[in-house]
């Protein structure tokens, strides 16, 4: 696509986990074989219940890891364990807000010194130049010049994320990954923020990657939407298409237990049978396979791929086969 800023080809990440003195160690698939491309501007919202990989996929967008296997393109930068020297000039490019804002500033720095500090370590600007930086991103974020000389337990926990922003964002990267960035915070608070990224992406360009668990939030600051399984996207599909029709078994389940704002909504909720599988050892075939209740002979053996059906793009034998009704759009 001629507006990808990221390109993810069969991306994977594998750990390997010791058991013992004399036992080879388990090979972990955290990620597998992960394809996708986010575009210049939009909100890539990434979501799925714990252990699905979402965290690990963070973490390779932010070179904090390479892939194990795959290609990973970034701002037209392949990331491998060979392109390090590539990899470092792209770090103000790609900036990461963590979940919890609490344990993301450091106690012991002052507000201006932990904005500052990306500046201290990437370019050469004088003290004076980094400081009339830190405070403009203060002013980004919605905060004072004063509060550049305190210490981040004089904070709130939202104006604690307003300074994690104002740090992310002092490097005018063109990318920011978004790990669970109100899920810490009060409801009220939640707003607050998202409000502010909407803002800041609009005002600066932004394309941003928010990793999820809560599709209440990701229905309004979402443009699209990867639903991810046992370390495997199993639907990409727009926001308003996933909503109004998802077609992935789990992404049916997943929205079922998603609360209702209308009263008078009667959702029908779907409930999983069954355990998450490990993923030391998952199910031959279709990974959801064991919980599914359209799963047949074939999701067993084989694994699907993403196909097209619409706008969406979905992994599932069920749909492809037709046992699963697709509306008309």
């Amino acid at each position: 696509m001629m507006n990808a800023i990221v390109t993810a080809k069969d991306v994977s990440q594998v750990y390997e986990v010791r058991r013992g003195l004399f036992q080879k160690p388990l090979g972990l698939r955290a990620v597998k074989d992960a394809s996708f491309v986010v575009e210049k501007g939009e909100t890539l919202a990434i979501v799925g219940e714990s252990g699905c990989g979402k965290s690990t996929l963070a973490r390779m967008l932010t070179m904090i890891e390479t892939p194990s296997e795959g290609h990973l393109t970034i701002d037209g930068v392949e990331i491998s364990a060979d392109s390090a020297s590539d990899a470092k000039k792209l770090r103000s490019t790609v900036q990461i807000v963590f979940q919890n804002p609490y344990g993301a500033l450091n106690p012991r720095q002052k507000v201006g010194s932990i904005i500052e500090e990306p500046l201290k370590i990437n370019t050469k600007l004088s003290a004076a130049e980094r400081r009339q930086k830190a405070e403009q991103a203060l002013a980004e974020v919605g905060l004072r010049p004063e509060h550049y000389g305190r210490y981040p337990h004089m904070f709130s926990g939202g104006q604690r994320q307003r300074i994690a922003i104002a740090r992310a964002i002092i490097m005018e990267p063109k990318i920011l990954v978004l790990d669970e960035p109100v899920s810490a915070l009060d409801v009220s608070i939640q707003a607050q923020i998202l409000n502010l990224l909407a803002d800041l992406q609009e005002r600066l360009g932004l394309t941003y990657i928010f990793i999820s668990h809560d599709l209440s939030v990701v229905k309004h600051v979402a443009d699209r939407v990867m639903v991810m399984y046992l370390g495997r996207p199993v639907e990409i599909a727009p926001v308003e298409a996933l909503y109004a029709n998802p077609l992935h078994p789990y992404t049916r389940a997943l929205l079922s237990a998603t609360p209702a704002t209308d009263p008078k909504s009667k959702g029908q909720r779907i409930r999983l049978t069954g355990e998450l599988p490990s993923p030391f050892a998952p199910p031959p075939g279709c990974s959801f396979n064991p919980r599914c209740p359209y799963a047949n002979e074939r999701c067993r053996t084989e694994r699907p791929e993403l196909t097209r059906h619409g706008p969406t793009m979905v992994a599932c034998f069920a749909v492809e086969e037709g046992r699963i009704e697709i509306q008309p759009a």
